[in-house]
């Protein structure tokens, strides 16, 4: 086989004295690091934890994050991605004067980044659907793993692939990847389908350093919901003080306003799914805002991350682990 794993530089966000650590631009990873710069102009605080203007605020900043994902992302060996630009807090502010704080937004938006502007001037996007697999033959399989050692090396990983209905190779018994439906047929896209391409995937893991020292790790399953969660469980632990297994229990939410990874890569413009458990009088404050609001069941949403603090002055790590899906955290 001519297949072999590459060592990539992963990209950084400096996010209030932390530095957050994602793969690169062949994941859905730097989105997370655009969002971050996105909100660095607000004082989160202030607005109050998943208060209208919080879940707001952090929604459109995903969008316009998404849409850079979607419009740019794709494999560096053979796209050429503006990614000192998409990373940069220069960029971040330009594409931060389009979020309306009393009206959501529709459409999608795309930056320019090659020109430094805050939308691309034709910025309309093809997207060669596919036919939807059936309910029944589905089948998800991604978990996450994080992990700390004594030293405080750390450790994230969110393993993936190879659920139903995917093909088995011949009598092995070994199942062939799904990530390739993530691909696109549109030759205009950076994630076009080609030979030898890795199509541009959901899976990121997280790995946080604080004053250059190890501090956190965290990782989710949840397909394009993956950085949404991961945002929210790392802005309750660094914005307000939650420890680990409160930032993973707290109510969330997620917007679908992106092509999606998977199927017919779908977009809902304007989507907000809303854990019942997000107080109503905010939910229909969201819904004035023009949010279309679906509102789950109280541990309704996709993800489940996992996190783990450490403390290098101690050495004591701390883990949280998220009850919608069955996840847990061990020491020896």
């Amino acid at each position: 086989a001519r297949f072999h794993a590459k060592l990539g530089t992963p990209v950084k966000a400096d996010y209030r004295g932390y530095e957050v650590y994602k793969a690169g631009f062949w994941t859905a990873g730097p989105a997370l690091v655009e969002t971050l710069n996105l909100l660095e102009g607000y004082d989160l605080k202030k607005l109050g934890h998943n208060s209208p203007d919080y879940i707001h605020t952090l929604t459109e900043a995903l969008k316009l994050a998404l849409a850079d994902r979607d419009r740019y992302f794709g494999d560096p060996d053979f796209v050429k991605i503006p990614t000192t630009q998409l990373l940069s807090k220069e960029y971040a502010a330009l594409r931060r004067s389009l979020i309306d704080q009393q009206q959501a937004s529709l459409a999608q938006q795309p930056g320019d980044p090659f020109n430094m502007k805050a939308v691309l001037a034709s910025a309309s996007q093809r997207i060669s659907r596919v036919p939807a697999v059936p309910e029944f033959e589905r089948a998800s399989d991604t978990t996450c793993v994080n992990v700390i050692d004594k030293d405080g090396n750390l450790f994230s990983a969110t393993p993936s692939g190879a659920w139903l209905p995917a093909v088995v190779a011949g009598d092995t018994g070994v199942l062939m990847g799904q990530r390739l439906q993530s691909a696109l047929t549109d030759p205009n896209s950076p994630n076009v389908v080609a030979p030898g391409k890795r199509p541009r995937i959901t899976l990121t893991p997280t790995i946080v350093v604080k004053n250059g020292e190890p501090f956190m790790v965290l990782s989710t399953p949840g397909g394009d919901n993956q950085d949404q969660a991961l945002l929210q469980v790392l802005l309750n632990i660094i914005e307000f003080g939650m420890n680990p297994q409160e930032a993973v229990e707290g109510p969330r939410f997620d917007t679908q306003h992106y092509v999606s990874s998977f199927d017919d890569h779908e977009f809902l413009p304007g989507s907000l799914n809303v854990e019942a458990r997000v107080d109503q009088k905010t939910i229909e404050e969201l819904k004035t805002r023009g949010h279309k609001v679906k509102v789950q069941s109280d541990w309704g949403t996709l993800s489940a991350p996992t996190v783990i603090i450490y403390n290098p002055q101690t050495g004591v790590s701390s883990a949280g682990a998220d009850p919608r899906r069955g996840r847990y955290a061990v020491a020896w």
